[in-house]
């Protein structure tokens, strides 16, 4: 699998623009557990990590600690656009970071600010992933699926889908 940097910036474009991302982790009893995230990067300067807020005394901290494998979906219905991003987590004490990163919504979770106490920065490092992207209206979406239903061939170029190494 070849990956440009054009493969990359529309990596992140579709991600920047989604507002939650649901990482996915695994518990010691080897069960998958999600959680919504927001990711706090928007400038995409660095493509190969993306930065989350969470509580250091929580879930999230605790278990990729122990198994740093994660996954984050993003799903933004409205564009039809859809990441799926597999990496490594690790919790991060870098201050500097933090108080580049913090906002207003991070705010609510962390009312002590980017000096909480409790503020953990979860860096994960992606190693690969994958996007699909839709670009066809509704309609067209639409039209396509009923014509595939009738002659009973699957639905052809229903947008863009690639493969991601990072």
């Amino acid at each position: 699998m070849t990956t440009t940097t054009t493969d990359q910036r529309k990596l992140w474009d579709l991600i920047k623009d989604t507002r939650f991302g649901m990482l996915t982790h695994r518990h010691g009893d080897g069960q998958l557990h999600s959680h919504p995230l927001t990711t706090q990067n928007k400038d995409g300067d660095d493509v190969g990590t993306l930065y989350f807020f969470v509580p250091k005394n929580g879930d999230i901290a605790r278990h990729v600690a122990t198994d740093p494998v994660v996954n984050i979906a993003y799903a933004n219905t409205d564009d039809d656009s859809y990441v799926s991003v597999s990496g490594r987590a690790a919790l991060l004490e870098d201050q500097t970071k933090k108080e580049a990163l913090f906002n207003k919504m991070a705010q609510a979770w962390f009312p002590d600010g980017p000096t909480d106490p409790n503020l953990g920065l979860l860096a994960v490092t992606v190693s690969d992933a994958e996007y699909w992207d839709v670009d066809d209206s509704k309609m067209v979406q639409l039209y396509k699926m009923a014509k595939a239903a009738v002659t009973g061939e699957p639905p052809k170029d229903l947008g863009e889908h690639k493969k991601v190494a990072l």
